[in-house]
This record gives structure tokens, C-alpha cells and sequence, in this order.
């Protein structure tokens, strides 16, 4: 039965999971060709904003796993969708508590937006997502990828959010590469 409501999404979760390793293997490269410098200066901050970025496009990789392995049954698909959305949230939420502590940077509201309320929201849906499976699969494997591709989209913006703060700031004189 599952593998007839999953088979479907396959071709999506192909491409969502490979999307979602080479998105993370880039910000793994970003973040070893960060200077020590830099790192130096604001570990907590770049711990902060660049973390959560991995754990989105993790997160779209584990879903993508999780629907493409050969279930007999959607039980244990939702139980691991569920769990990972309830993770999700919760570590937003503690995104939100460090981002509150630094004391080198001062979150806008624009990092507010997408560091910590966007991800809430698609964590939330992936939690719901979870427990519908087990109610209404058709439906809810819509929320479920809805949910993926929106914590894709904000890990892509977000580690452009960070890459670009790195680059401007990496330099101690505050000026960008190339700046004359």
C-alpha cells in the first residue's frame, strides 16, 4: 500500500534529495573556506545563522530518504516525518533563543523572518504532514512536500544571507574582497 502512494513522488524526492546533499556540501565548503579570522571574531554568530541553514537541507534530505525507501506500510513514514518536523521546531526556537544572545550581531527582522518564523511554519506543516499521512496520505503528502521544497528555499536563502555577510565582514577593515 505504501509503496503505491509513494511511488508517485519519486521522481520529486530524487530531485528534492540531491538538491538538498549539494546544497550541504556547499555550505560545508563556505564554511572551511571561512578565514580563522573570522572565525575568531564571531564563532558564535556564524554558528547561529549557519547551522540552522544545514539542518534545513538535512532535513529535506531525510524526507527525501524517508519517502523513497521501499515501506510496506506508511506507519513508520509518518512517525519519523512527524518526529523531525517536531525536532524542527524546536530547534528553530532555540535558534531564535541564540540569536537573542549574541552579542556581536543583532538579528533585523528580516533574519527574525527567515531564520526562525519561516522555518517554524515548515516544520509545523512537516509535524502536521506526519499525522496526516496516517489520515488522509494523498493529501498531506502534498503539505509534506510543500514543506521540503519551503525549507529548501530558505536554506538557499539563508546561506546566501550568510556567505554574503561573510564575505563583507571577513575582511578586519570591514571593506569586501575587491574593494579598493
Amino acid at each position: 500500500m505504501a509503496g503505491a502512494m509513494l511511488g508517485p513522488w519519486s521522481s520529486f524526492y530524487v530531485m528534492i534529495g540531491s538538491s538538498a546533499a549539494a546544497l550541504t556540501g556547499l555550505m560545508f565548503v563556505v564554511i572551511t573556506l571561512v578565514n580563522n579570522e573570522q572565525r575568531k571574531r564571531n564563532p558564535n554568530g556564524i554558528a547561529t545563522f549557519s547551522t540552522p541553514t544545514v539542518l534545513h537541507f538535512c532535513a529535506a534530505l531525510f524526507v527525501a530518504a524517508i519517502v523513497s525507501a521501499p515501506w510496506r506500510s506508511l506507519t513508520w513514514v509518518a512517525a519519523f516525518i512527524a518526529a523531525f518536523g517536531a525536532y524542527g521546531s524546536i530547534f528553530s526556537i532555540y535558534v531564535m533563543y541564540r540569536a537573542r544572545r549574541l552579542h556581536e550581531y543583532r538579528a533585523d527582522i528580516e533574519d527574525w523572518t527567515w531564520f526562525v518564523v519561516l522555518p517554524i511554519l515548515a516544520y509545523v506543516a512537516m509535524f502536521g504532514a506526519g499525522l496526516g499521512l496516517l489520515w488522509k496520505p494523498a493529501q498531506f503528502l502534498f503539505v509534506l512536500g510543500g514543506a521540503t521544497v519551503f525549507l529548501i528555499f530558505i536554506g538557499i536563502r539563508n546561506a546566501w544571507d550568510v556567505v554574503t555577510f561573510l564575505a563583507v565582514n571577513g575582511d578586519p577593515s570591514g571593506k569586501a574582497s575587491g574593494d579598493d
